[in-house]
């Protein structure tokens, strides 16, 4: 089974930072697992021009640019006009596949309004652009959907979905995936459990977020792409179906949501 981790930060120092060999040995270690493909957010204006260079220099990498609302605060003034500018050396490159990862997040002590401007900004940017948003909502649902009502994106996906069956329809129908990670595995979460058992197949895409957000039984150690088939198996489990099966309608969901199906690389 072939799989793709839809949200990992894989340029983090826990995988090597400037160090390729490094960090070509965890891709391999991906690879055995079957994880062919993963996408690496963009969170801050720094990284936003090395990730075209790290994802021409290992097969199945790609790409998204955007400032995380942890890296708001910290952003230069001209952080809108950068990312911009990114995005248009971008364009045509196969290997960036979205905006993001923007959002609201209601544990952050940063003025909200500043959290909201930021959002607004990129999801204009993805419509200029036409690509799909990678987002970061935490305590924040009910408000990201009202920005995404008035700035209808091509898609997306809600990584780390963690929220009510309610919810997860909204999001779905606005066209915006749900990002299925190592919540799942931990079974006192029980109301995302239900929200992911209750959505359509289609609506789902798996993701690790590593190295955060380890599976359950893994507390307290880095997350990794390799870990991707434990919550593939997870969620056969949580919707009493057939990995193979899962696996590859999650494929297909992922190639839709990225365009990897008109991608050369």
């Amino acid at each position: 089974m072939l799989l793709t981790d839809s949200h990992c930060h894989f340029d983090f120092a826990a995988f090597g930072g400037s160090n390729e060999q490094v960090r070509a040995q965890h891709w391999q270690q991906a690879q055995v697992q079957g994880v062919h493909r993963l996408v690496i957010p963009g969170v801050e204006p720094a990284q936003w021009p090395r990730l075209p260079k790290l994802c021409r220099t290992h097969a199945g990498l790609y790409y998204a640019l955007g400032l995380h609302p942890w890296w708001l605060k910290a952003a230069p003034n001209n952080w809108q006009g950068l990312l911009a500018a990114s995005l248009a050396r971008a364009h045509a490159d196969k290997h960036c596949v979205a905006v993001g990862e923007v959002g609201l997040d209601k544990q952050l002590s940063l003025p909200f309004e500043q959290q909201e401007a930021a959002l607004i900004a990129q999801l204009t940017l993805a419509c200029d652009y036409q690509l799909p948003v990678i987002l970061h909502s935490v305590g924040m649902h009910d408000r990201v959907l009202k920005w995404l009502r008035r700035y209808p994106v091509i898609g997306g996906v809600v990584h780390g979905f963690s929220g009510s069956a309610q919810q997860a329809k909204a999001f779905w129908q606005l066209g915006i995936h749900l990002g299925v990670g190592g919540t799942i595995t931990y079974e006192r979460a029980t109301k995302t459990r239900h929200a992911i058992a209750s959505l359509p197949l289609d609506a789902l895409v798996l993701e690790t977020d590593a190295p955060d957000m380890p599976l359950s039984g893994f507390q307290g150690q880095d997350n990794h792409p390799r870990q991707l088939p434990r919550v593939l198996c997870a969620l056969a489990t949580l919707r009493q179906e057939d990995e193979t099966s899962l696996a590859i309608q999650l494929e297909s969901n992922v190639r839709q949501l990225f365009d990897f199906a008109n991608n050369k690389y």
